[in-house]
């Protein structure tokens, strides 16, 4: 009768209470349990397996430069990150208002670590996340444009409900690139949420963007409210670097 139960189970999907009720039969813990606890110590399980694949699911599809946690971002004070606004972020309610966060700092100070971190705690959250390098993005989108696959990959980008653009600033806007980038940010004004990162101080996208009027319609869409990290201190590259010397000095 358990065979047949388990086969079912497997059958039809039930990975998670297939595992537990198999788990719970080879160690005799079923004799220990009512019914009620048993159905529900096996829903249980099916939950978290469940919830446990869609994690690694939308990470997977989020292609995350690093795999960064909240923890191990550290040097809060000398790289001026205030603790109790990441701590805030982590929270990703700043989504669930469609708010941007705008992260700037030297190269290797670590921008796109605290934002991958953000954008982990978002997909553990259960949102939907993208992670891109501006630079790689539109390249593509030049390709999707040539091809005739522009349109999917735009609609791919809209239904994502946190974006996340590093590197954004590496190289300046060309006509097509700031089309593109107009139409990423008007499908998302209001309706879901981007990090951004540069090298760039904002006060210096406007110039970057180029076309005075477009470049006012992105910038009031992305800046207006939005979140700000200003990331100073050495560069974390160069730390990392210089800790083997030390740990041999």
């Amino acid at each position: 009768m358990n065979t047949n139960t388990l086969e079912k189970m497997r059958s039809m999907k039930f990975f998670g209470m297939f595992h537990a009720f198999k788990s719970s039969l080879e160690s005799g813990q079923t004799d220990g349990y009512t019914g009620d606890e048993l159905l529900a110590h096996l829903l249980e399980a099916e939950w978290d397996y469940r919830q446990n694949r869609r994690i690694e699911r939308q990470l997977l599809y989020a292609r995350f430069r690093y795999k960064a946690t909240i923890e191990e971002i550290k040097h809060y004070i000398e790289r001026n990150i205030d603790r109790n606004q990441l701590m805030r972020l982590a929270e990703c309610s700043f989504i669930d208002r469609n708010e941007n966060l705008l992260i700037t700092g030297s190269t290797g100070i670590g921008k796109s670590y605290v934002a991958s971190a953000i954008g982990h705690q978002a997909c553990f959250s259960g949102y939907r996340v993208l992670y891109a390098s501006t630079p790689k993005l539109f390249a593509k989108l030049k390709m999707a444009k040539a091809d005739g696959s522009y349109s999917k990959e735009i609609l791919k980008i809209e239904r994502q409900q946190l974006l996340i653009l590093d590197d954004f600033g590496i190289q300046p806007f060309d006509a097509q690139n700031r089309a593109a980038l107009m139409e990423i940010i008007e499908d998302r004004h209001g309706k879901s949420s981007m990090i951004i990162t540069s090298q760039l101080p904002v006060g210096k996208w406007h110039e970057l963007i180029g076309e005075k009027t477009i470049a006012d319609a992105i910038l009031d869409r992305i800046v207006h409210d939005a979140h700000r990290m200003e990331l100073q201190g050495e560069s974390m590259r160069k730390k990392r670097n210089q800790e083997p010397l030390k740990n041999h000095s």
